[in-house]
């Protein structure tokens, strides 16, 4: 199996065609690489299919029309718990203090019905991890990764042709596309970033 985070990705997009299969209300994964190397200290998980299931809950949120989440996205309400019930994940009866109910768990049910994807996606992610683990050894990654940072780097602005930007890391952009949802394009670090650099 090959260790380039492209193939990870995806596994991501395929895992996530899986979910939609059961959900069907739930939106395309714009960009599946973005996940790579993330953390959502919001969530509580490091990337998994939990945390893919998590991602996705608030995908069919925003599909509803549902606000799901409060203080910039880090309490997760009850809205957030009955779709998260939906989609197979469970959460102790009690909401944590300052993130909500974020930290939902896959039930039995949810476990049995999406197992192939389970295990393929944990193959790729362990794959993954490998490869970027042996690249950390020999490979200069900036402040952000001594740090501790999630993103593993200094995010730079991305546009699109129709003027919509976002923050990311350079490596995470070359890996794939990144495609705007408003006009289907990808995003692009525009020239006068690149031109400094010699």
């Amino acid at each position: 199996m090959s260790t380039t985070p492209p193939v990870l990705a995806a596994e991501l997009a395929q895992a996530w065609a899986d979910i939609q299969r059961h959900h069907p209300e739930l939106p395309d994964l714009a960009a599946p690489e973005s996940l790579i190397g993330e953390s959502s200290s919001a969530c509580g998980h490091e990337l998994s299919f939990e945390r893919l299931l998590h991602e996705a809950v608030h995908g069919i949120a925003a599909a509803r029309g549902v606000r799901d989440t409060s203080r910039a996205g880090r309490y997760h309400n009850r809205r957030f718990l009955a779709i998260a019930e939906e989609l197979g994940l469970d959460h102790p009866e009690e909401p944590h203090p300052s993130s909500g109910f974020s930290l939902v768990t896959l039930n039995p049910e949810a476990k049995q019905r999406y197992r192939p994807t389970i295990e393929r996606l944990k193959s790729a992610l362990k794959a993954h991890t490998v490869a970027t683990a042996a690249d950390t050894k020999r490979s200069f990654r900036g402040p952000a990764a001594r740090h501790g940072s999630s993103g593993g780097g200094v995010r730079v602005k991305a546009v699109c042709d129709c003027g919509r930007n976002v923050r990311v890391v350079p490596s995470v952009l070359a890996q794939a596309p990144i495609v705007c949802g408003g006009c289907g394009k990808p995003f692009r670090i525009p020239e006068a970033v690149g031109a400094g650099v010699g």
